[in-house]
């Protein structure tokens, strides 16, 4: 079962809904566990996980997609989290890599790799979606204006390294957190310096195909 310590939020509510709250966040945690794993696992093997009974799942998530819409969504808002953070650094380039490294650490990207094509999204993600597009673009533009930025680095290209590092999967989960690190430093490092990179850029839409319904 995953360990969940219990939130501010949770302790100030009463009994019942403290418990509801806790058995939510057991579940997000036990889904993530369950489905990076296996995308086509059953939503029963998220409740024997997470340790609660199926009721009490179906209650809060009323079919699978639910389920993989709301981990999703939630990971979005993590990465948006982390872009607004970028931004408080003063120093542009210091932020961007900063904003790389924690969302590798969040592994927010796995998501993506995992479970894109698994459930039809629907309008409720656009302005997390639109507000991460504004953010990105900010983020790149004051990486690029310290001048250590690649000028022919684009928010696609960021994209694919986190989802390269998000690819390093090892059965040790600090081993496989040590190689994201390490290989995102050599991955930070090229965009670091000049020359020209071969073919042209990852265009806007380009992937967004993978979130269809498979």
């Amino acid at each position: 079962m995953p360990k969940v310590s219990e939130t501010p939020v949770q302790r100030g509510l009463p009994g019942r809904k403290a418990q509801a709250a806790r058995n939510d966040e057991l579940i997000l945690a036990a889904a993530r566990e369950v489905f990076l794993a296996d995308p086509k696992a059953p939503i029963s093997a998220v409740a024997e996980r997470a340790g609660v009974g199926i009721s009490a799942l179906y209650r809060r998530y009323p079919g699978k997609e639910d389920l993989l819409r709301t981990l999703c969504y939630d990971g979005l808002r993590r990465y948006n989290t982390e872009a607004e953070a970028a931004l408080e650094d003063s120093d542009g380039w210091r932020g961007f890599v900063g904003f790389l490294e924690r969302v590798v650490d969040a592994d927010v990207h796995s998501l993506t790799t995992h479970l894109a094509g698994t459930f039809t999204p629907d309008d409720s993600i656009l302005p997390d979606i639109q507000r991460a597009g504004a953010l990105n673009s900010e983020i790149l533009r004051r990486a690029h204006e310290s001048g250590r930025l690649r000028p022919a680095a684009t928010v696609a290209d960021v994209g694919l390294i986190l989802e390269s590092c998000a690819a390093i999967t090892l059965p040790d989960p600090e081993r496989t957190a040590q190689l994201r690190r390490r290989v995102l430093a050599l991955l930070v490092d090229g965009l670091a310096t000049t020359g020209n990179l071969p073919g042209p850029p990852p265009a806007p839409d380009e992937f967004a195909h993978r979130w269809q319904r498979r």
